[in-house]
């Protein structure tokens, strides 16, 4: 016997969960618990952006709890913004989390070097590299970069916005940038050489 509930066993209690959550109508939020099993689960969307003369294009993964909320405009378009704010301000990392240990170790002797070398005392060194890590931070780390459409909210808050307003958890899994000539992680082959005759 089947342990998934079908289109007559969804409960209203879910339904109504999905209708506080997101706004819709009774028969759409019970047709996209029929679809889904009668699970909210972790869905979301694969967003794109191409910028102008197809040197640089941004793949970003935007996560959800429902598809319902996938397909909407406003969801949509935040996929897109962010998409086009990676292709514009190229950070490294989803969040300050993924920068590995190395890297921030490297980072701090970068700037605990360059302070020592100004003549700073000890004190101030230690001052000084910690506002410069939250400063690479920042630049690097796509939650606490400001959006260029709007340099007085961060990525992160645009995204706890967009939570508010969509009434689901939404994060940033992943992402990744290209640009014509430059060499990312991925796989890419060798430029292919013809030879002319002259």
């Amino acid at each position: 016997m089947s342990t998934q509930p079908t289109a007559m066993e969804i409960p209203a209690k879910l339904v109504k969960e999905l209708r506080e959550r997101t706004g819709a109508g009774f028969s759409d939020c019970r047709a996209a618990l029929v679809e889904a099993n009668g699970n909210i689960a972790s869905e979301g969307l694969v967003g794109s952006y191409i910028h102008a003369g197809g040197k640089i294009g941004v793949l970003v993964e935007l996560n959800c709890e429902s598809d319902f909320v996938a397909r909407t405009e406003a969801f949509q378009q935040l996929s897109h913004d962010i998409a086009m704010h990676i292709a514009a301000l190229d950070p490294r990392y989803v969040r300050r989390e993924e920068v590995t240990a190395d890297m921030l170790e490297k980072e701090r002797e970068i700037y605990r070097a360059q302070a020592l070398a100004s003549g700073k005392p000890e004190q101030v060194v230690e001052k000084i590299v910690s506002g410069k890590m939250e400063k690479f931070y920042e630049e690097n780390c796509l939650y606490e970069q400001h959006y260029i459409k709007d340099e007085s909210v961060t990525i992160g808050e645009m995204i706890t916005q967009a939570i508010a307003k969509l009434g689901e958890n939404i994060s940033i899994r992943r992402f990744v940038r290209f640009k014509v000539g430059e060499v990312s992680g991925g796989a890419s082959a060798a430029p292919e050489t013809v030879p002319v005759k002259a």
